[in-house]
């Protein structure tokens, strides 16, 4: 459930081990790049509601798809602002239904799943402004798209995806560790650093106010495509970094 549940794994694991790290290294693909933080996210279900009648008389009720119609181009024309506004993350519509009492009847309910990614810079709070404007003067209702799934051992994962974007400083003692760990490793300063923009399991540690960073071998473009692949060598450097970056942490925080 990982893709569904991002990092409620580490929760269930920091809780079951009663652990919180001092540090945390995020292994998804970076292209063996120090990455210093991920985009924020939020997850929502907005609902509208109708009225039923029977489908030979479909004006003695309210369509609630077509209620839904207009919230729609509400978010085609949000994320169209949001992507031509520099600084500014995504909106799309990721899932659609309706509920009628039967094929005959006009659907009283009619539900989307949106998920918007934010860049730096936008909050939470912010997101929450432009869902109320999306239902705005419609029949309708927001809210926190939850999400409740079973693992494969039957426990009950509850995820919250509502995440602020997090960056790590340049200045905070564990990227200096992670560059004297990558010179180490490589034989050289770093030529750049990344920025993933997606969401990751950092946002459990990260909550918890433990140190995180991001590093790991593969490219993240060619993630969940019929031809994902990574240069074994890209994985042996990674080992190395991460046995460099150990040895470079801070003395009283090794455990």
């Amino acid at each position: 459930c990982e893709e569904y549940c991002d990092g409620v794994c580490l929760e269930n694991f920091y809780a079951d081990h009663k652990l919180v790290p001092d540090y945390c290294v995020i292994c998804e693909p970076s292209d063996n790049v120090i990455t210093l933080g991920h985009t924020g996210k939020v997850q929502a279900r907005i609902k509208t509601f109708g009225i039923s009648a029977h489908g030979s008389a479909p004006e003695k009720g309210v369509n609630a798809v077509y209620e839904m119609a207009e919230i729609i181009q509400r978010v085609e024309n949000l994320n169209k602002t949001l992507q031509s506004t520099p600084g500014k993350g995504t909106i799309v519509l990721f899932q659609i239904s309706s509920v009628a009492v039967s094929l005959n009847a006009v659907p009283d309910q009619c539900e989307i799943y949106l998920d918007r990614r934010l860049r730096l810079g936008e909050t939470v709070d912010d997101v929450k402004k432009e869902l109320d404007e999306l239902v705005k003067g419609k029949n309708a209702k927001w809210k926190p798209g939850t999400l409740v799934m079973n693992s494969w051992t039957g426990e009950k994962l509850v995820y919250k995806p509502i995440h602020n974007p997090w960056k790590i400083s340049m200045e905070d003692p564990l990227t200096t560790a992670s560059i004297e760990a990558y010179e180490k490793t490589f034989g050289h300063e770093p030529k750049k650093f990344d920025f993933w923009d997606f969401g990751t399991n950092a946002v459990v540690p990260v909550s918890l106010g433990v140190k995180t960073i991001g590093f790991g071998p593969g490219e993240y473009k060619l993630a969940h495509m019929r031809d994902e692949r990574c240069d074994p060598n890209q994985v042996v450097q990674a080992c190395e970094f991460y046995t460099n970056l150990i040895k470079n942490l801070p003395e009283e925080k090794q455990k």
